[in-house]
């Protein structure tokens, strides 16, 4: 399957009141990397609040997934809701980028950039959502079928939901963070599908991306023991065909090199004495 999609116009960058705190890397280049793995129970209950918002804008975009919307209407939707919760968006800036959610079409893996791009029926899209609220982020995405979509996208989409779903039952304090990667591979090597290794799941908490990394392959490499009390995302992009990609000269959109479909899902998760709590349910 191939699309031909391709850059629309990007709107102005939107506004954010003065009286909703933004995160330290707005207006920088590079954001803030580093803290604890392991958070302390404060950090964690804010992190709950932050997560569900990011959870409940998610809910109200997903509305108003249907063919004809554009992509730019959706981030416009996601916008308000987290400002109406006295939240501050927090890919809007962050590293340049110019909007408040990724919209991510069929082949784009991740980090589409929201512009006058029209949904159209059989479209499969990822919204990708991330809320920073009271100095801590909670980040999801899920990728949403539009209108009559073919079995064989359909499938991918409900088994990439599944992968999660299945990732999120291995983690256990004291096991390696490469279980995660392990399950997620195994699953999707059932069905032949790629499973993207470039772009991770990572620690998360007062900074958006900590430096830990979860890879959603069996990486020897991931071998960080879980602990009670981490935080972190996982995030898995399984794809029909090749894992290769090209980035847009926007320097954010990745696509399929094959333009293949792809989708993926995720939860920013909180480590348990018996396994993982999902910061990010509405």
């Amino acid at each position: 399957m191939t699309t031909q999609l391709r850059p629309g116009r990007v709107s102005p960058m939107r506004t954010v009141p003065a009286n909703i705190p933004r995160p330290e890397y707005v207006g920088k280049k590079f954001p803030r990397t580093g803290e604890p793995d392991v958070k302390t129970p404060e950090i964690i209950e804010r992190m709950r609040v932050a997560g569900r918002i990011a959870a409940q804008a998610m809910a109200e975009v997903a509305k108003h997934i249907e063919p004809g919307v554009t992509t730019d209407e959706l981030d416009r939707i996601g916008h308000e809701f987290m400002l109406d919760h006295g939240a501050y968006p927090s890919t809007l800036g962050y590293r340049g980028f110019p909007k408040s959610l990724c919209t991510s079409l069929n082949e784009v893996i991740c980090h589409g950039i929201p512009d006058d791009t029209v949904v159209r029926d059989g479209d499969i899209i990822n919204i990708d959502i991330t809320a920073f609220k009271d100095g801590v982020h909670g980040d999801t995405d899920a990728t949403y079928l539009v209108g009559d979509v073919d079995e064989e996208s359909r499938l991918l989409v409900d088994r990439t939901r599944e992968a999660l779903t299945r990732a999120i039952k291995a983690v256990r304090p004291g096991r390696r963070l490469n279980v995660i990667g392990r399950v997620i591979e195994s699953y999707a090597k059932r069905f032949g599908y790629g499973v993207v290794r470039d772009f991770t799941g990572h620690g998360i908490g007062t900074t958006f991306h900590s430096g830990l990394i979860v890879p959603h392959y069996d990486d020897p490499n991931a071998s960080t023991v879980i602990e009670t009390g981490m935080t972190f995302t996982i995030e898995p992009m399984l794809t029909l065909g090749t894992i290769e990609y090209e980035i847009w000269p926007d320097k954010w959109t990745v696509v399929t090199k094959d333009r293949k479909r792809t989708a993926q899902f995720e939860h920013t998760l909180l480590v348990t004495d018996d396994g993982a709590e999902i910061l990010t349910l509405p």
